[in-house]
């Protein structure tokens, strides 16, 4: 893998200097050993032809630690009287040009996503990237409602995008279930850890809270401090004037 810095912020009066970390996929590298490394996939700029991904506080599951919360029981329990099933389809076996797909994606996308919307041509760039080899087709009474896509390799799972009927969700914690379902698939076939995306502000504290098993890449390596994470999260609204290094480092114990 090719790994480069972009430089970004910087405030000379404290030498605290921002660089963002990519990572280039090249043909021998598996995902695995990326998203190992705190990568996730980058689809902002649909110029980009290359497999790219981007440093971030990424949240996984532990799936030897993962076990059913009482969150996950209830959840499952409030959705059992419904007529629901998924179907894991490989990437090139799927109609990628389905009307009813494409609506669902596009509609959920519409009202659900904040800042860096899904229009039909980045969902098309998405559905044509590497990093997308599976979706998950959820149905209700045997009708399609939702879709998940995802990167699966020998040993992992990327949780990428989600999109479902958000009528579902005024009476059932949809999306939870959907979270779960595959988490619990993937611990059915054996993978060892399946990754949720970033963890950044109170908005990710639910991953934090339903899911055990969790750690997330704090930089150096995983961390399953989860009471750290959370208050990172609860924090991450607020200003920094310095980096997290200065921050609570104890300089007279450095060497």
């Amino acid at each position: 893998m090719k790994i480069f810095f972009s430089e970004y912020q910087s405030d000379y009066p404290t030498y605290t200097f921002g660089y963002t970390s990519y990572c280039i996929k090249e043909p021998q590298d598996s995902f695995s050993e990326i998203y190992q490394k705190g990568f996730l996939p980058y689809t902002g700029e649909q110029r980009i032809k290359a497999t790219i991904f981007y440093m971030a506080r990424s949240l996984r599951v532990d799936l030897n630690r993962f076990s059913n919360s009482s969150e996950n029981r209830r959840i499952s329990k409030k959705v059992a009287d419904l007529d629901l099933s998924f179907t894991v389809f490989r990437k090139e076996d799927f109609d990628l040009q389905s009307a009813s797909f494409r609506k669902i994606c596009l509609d959920y996308a519409a009202t659900r996503f904040v800042g860096n919307e899904m229009t039909e041509p980045r969902l098309d760039y998405v559905l044509s990237r590497e990093t997308t080899t599976h979706i998950f087709e959820y149905r209700l009474d045997n009708v399609p409602f939702g879709y998940i896509l995802t990167c699966i390799d020998q040993e992992m799972l990327h949780y990428w995008f989600a999109f479902f009927d958000t009528e579902l969700m005024t009476t059932y914690s949809i999306g939870k279930w959907m979270m779960w379902s595959v988490i619990d698939w993937a611990q059915q076939n054996h993978l060892k850890y399946v990754y949720l995306g970033t963890a950044y502000t109170t908005k990710s504290l639910y991953k934090i809270r339903d899911f055990k098993g969790t750690e997330f890449y704090d930089g150096s390596g995983w961390n399953a401090d989860t009471s750290l994470l959370k208050k990172l999260c609860k924090s991450d609204h607020l200003p920094r004037d310095i980096d997290r290094f200065k921050e609570r480092a104890s300089f007279d114990q450095l060497k």
